[in-house]
């Protein structure tokens, strides 16, 4: 089975890209299952019901998150009633939402999709290592295809869980910095792994927001309100082959197309 991962998307520029590439994507490649990072396809920052069913719309089957979840708040209600939209895994107790969740493919396969946010130059939340493992043991009871979502800034902290979940998940697929890495390999145990997957945005920007507002701000250092940028787009993303018997990786292919 293939499994399609994008990466970040950015405001409406990605959504629209997502519009665009997507269908055409998922037959030409003969894709099973899709999975999209969305926290930041509401202006660049936080993901709404609005933004999310537009998403889902576009045949993403489930839309993971990160650090900016909790960005626009109306997202609260929304993530603790629909299962397709995850946040981190590893937020303390008591969070809305969910952190992993099994889907059941119109074959009857099941893919389990596991959320993750990093804690090296992130906000401090609980640990990915030793909360990922009970999770990962308790899916694994229901089917041997498991994908994580490893949202974090960290390099050596994304390959780390990448080594440490081995064999025991098919992929491990980071998000979050907006810069795909040329690092796709499969791990000794069979399981795919990526540093970073990219981002689905405005390709003349910084990770997603106008050129001149970063460079004014890394000047001045003053708060500012950062906007999206336009103009050309750039469609990142990996694509995983999995056998759905073991949950083996047998490949992994990085690609970034224009828009």
């Amino acid at each position: 089975m293939k499994i399609l991962v994008i990466g970040d998307i950015i405001g409406k520029p990605g959504r629209q890209l997502v519009k665009t590439i997507l269908p055409e994507l998922v037959s030409k490649e003969q894709i099973d299952f899709v999975i999209a990072n969305g926290e930041n396809s509401a202006g660049g920052f936080g993901i709404t019901e609005k933004t999310a069913n537009e998403l889902f719309n576009y045949g993403v089957d489930c839309i993971t998150t990160g650090n900016h979840v909790w960005d626009k708040k109306d997202i609260i209600q929304y993530i603790s009633r629909n299962e397709r939209l995850l946040r981190p895994l590893n937020y303390p107790p008591g969070v809305p939402g969910y952190g992993s969740y099994i889907y059941v493919l119109k074959d009857k396969t099941k893919v389990a999709v596991i959320n993750l946010t990093g804690r090296v130059f992130m906000t401090s939340v609980d640990c990915p290592f030793r909360t990922v493992l009970p999770e990962v043991q308790r899916l694994s009871k229901e089917t041997s295809v498991i994908i994580v979502d490893m949202h974090g800034e960290a390099t050596s902290e994304k390959l780390a869980l990448g080594y440490y979940l081995d064999g025991k998940v098919s992929a491990v697929i980071g998000t979050h910095t907006h810069v795909q890495t040329a690092d796709e390999r499969i791990l000794p145990k069979k399981t795919a792994y990526l540093t970073d997957v990219g981002m689905t945005g405005p390709i003349h920007s910084i990770i997603g927001v106008k050129v001149e507002q970063i460079i004014e701000k890394f000047l001045l250092q003053m708060p500012m309100r950062y906007e999206v940028a336009g103009g050309e787009c750039v469609f990142s993303a990996a694509i995983i082959d999995i056998n759905k018997d073991n949950g083996r990786a047998a490949a992994i292919k990085r690609l970034m197309l224009t828009g």
